[in-house]
């Protein structure tokens, strides 16, 4: 048998549980990836599934999906297959948490598809608020989030650290806007899912990262659940190893997307969102590019003016600093990538770009007519506070008009997105 080979015994038709009363028949399937957990995979099963016929108003199939284990664990997922509905049991030849998720989510016939780690760290009583929003249709991902205003959680300082030092990694390195990456406690719309799949390509525990990378990438909607959480004792995860593959697989998708070369799908479309944490995060950023801006616009600013005059030299820095200015605010300030709409977004950055030259012109007319012959010294002074005030205009411009989400008619980019991605051969 090969690596994503399975064997499947699932229940009739792969119907699942169906919960009495004529509630809505849209199918859950919840994914249980194990790999030598024979000691606690029964209990938590059998305590999942109660959980699930008393608790979800939808049918229901829960998948244990044994990643190779050396153990009892696949006697035991057979043996529940075999006493309870709903159950069913896969095994894979080789381990991966990824490769697992990727065998029974791409073959399900689910409307949603999620998982959960099997020593059930996460309480159940998310569960129905992580599927809701997908199986409305609002979201299209979902994750429990263990840093999310509202969670509670019980752990140790070091995987605490760990977890919070991950997570600001990928804010601050890959500009993701989810809180937690690594929670064991995830949902997709199937449909969605299975598009998404074929373009991630680790197997093991950035799994997890990667697809929520990419599906923020094509600017699909995660929701976050807030979830009380209790580490496990028994964790067997080498903690040291799974952070080097980490960060192993963000440098690689942060190469792949600065080369496009890993070939994954980028929608012609747009859809500009509010970043990571609104005004604290767009503050800090736009004023570190800023200050990058200004430095790079008085040194160019220094060297045209040992040739041409005062006022030619500040258009020339101020018009070719403006271009690389706007490119950077799109993306890292505002979080909009792709190529619609960007020559549009210059040509706004153009109105901030002449609000900019009028202050700095004008200033610059002021100490000439002041002084007569200013120093270059002085000069530079005077552009520093002009330019201040001009990025001031700068920031409210950007903010308020150019990459503000209504102007962006981000709602009808959302609902064609994943069609003309599908249609363009994308997302297959």
């Amino acid at each position: 048998m090969n690596a994503t080979a399975l064997t499947d015994r699932a229940a009739p038709d792969g119907a699942g549980v169906e919960v009495p009363g004529g509630r809505p028949r849209k199918l859950v399937e919840v994914v249980v990836p194990v790999y030598n957990e024979q000691h606690v995979l029964e209990a938590s099963v059998r305590r999942l599934h109660r959980y699930l016929v008393e608790n979800l108003p939808y049918p229901f199939r829960i998948t244990v999906a044994d990643n190779a284990s050396t153990d009892s664990t696949w006697a035991v997922a057979a043996r529940l297959e075999r006493e309870l509905t709903g159950v069913r049991a896969v095994h894979l030849d080789l381990k991966g948490r990824g490769r697992a998720l990727r065998a029974v989510w791409s073959a399900s016939d689910a409307d949603v598809v999620s998982y959960m780690d099997v020593d059930l760290s996460t309480d159940l009583n998310a569960f129905l608020p992580l599927v809701a929003p997908l199986l409305s249709g609002h979201s299209d991902l979902a994750i429990g989030s263990r840093l999310a205003r509202g969670s509670a959680v019980a752990r140790g300082p070091k995987r605490e650290f760990i977890s919070r030092t991950y997570n600001l990694l990928l804010r601050t390195t890959m500009a993701a806007r989810f809180s937690d990456a690594q929670c064991g406690f995830k949902a997709a719309r199937t449909e969605v899912v299975q598009a998404l799949l074929p373009r991630v390509q680790d197997e093991e525990w950035f799994f997890d990262t990667e697809l929520l990378l990419l599906a923020e990438r094509l600017g699909l909607r995660i929701h976050e659940v807030p979830v009380d959480w209790i580490d496990d004792p028994d964790s067997r995860v080498d903690i040291v190893k799974t952070a080097k593959a980490d960060l192993k697989g963000m440098w690689r998708v942060a190469k792949a997307s600065l080369s496009s070369s890993s070939g994954a799908p980028v929608r012609a479309r747009v859809r500009a969102v509010d970043p990571p944490a609104g005004l604290r995060w767009q503050v800090p950023v736009f004023a570190t590019i800023g200050v990058l801006s200004t430095i790079a616009y008085l040194l160019l600013y220094v060297l045209l003016r040992a040739s041409i005059g005062a006022f030619a030299a500040n258009a020339i820095a101020l018009a070719i600093t403006a271009v690389a200015n706007t490119a950077a605010n799109r993306r890292f300030t505002f979080g909009v990538t792709g190529s619609r709409n960007a020559l549009r977004d210059q040509v706004g950055g153009l109105v901030a770009f002449a609000i900019g030259l009028a202050l700095s012109s004008g200033t610059l007319a002021a100490v000439h007519a002041g002084v007569g012959h200013p120093s270059r010294g002085v000069e530079v002074l005077a552009l520093v506070v002009a330019n201040g005030l001009s990025t001031l205009a700068r920031f409210v411009l950007l903010r308020a008009w150019v990459f503000h989400p209504r102007h962006r008619n981000a709602s009808s980019d959302y609902e064609t997105a994943i069609p003309a991605a599908q249609n363009t051969g994308e997302l297959s």
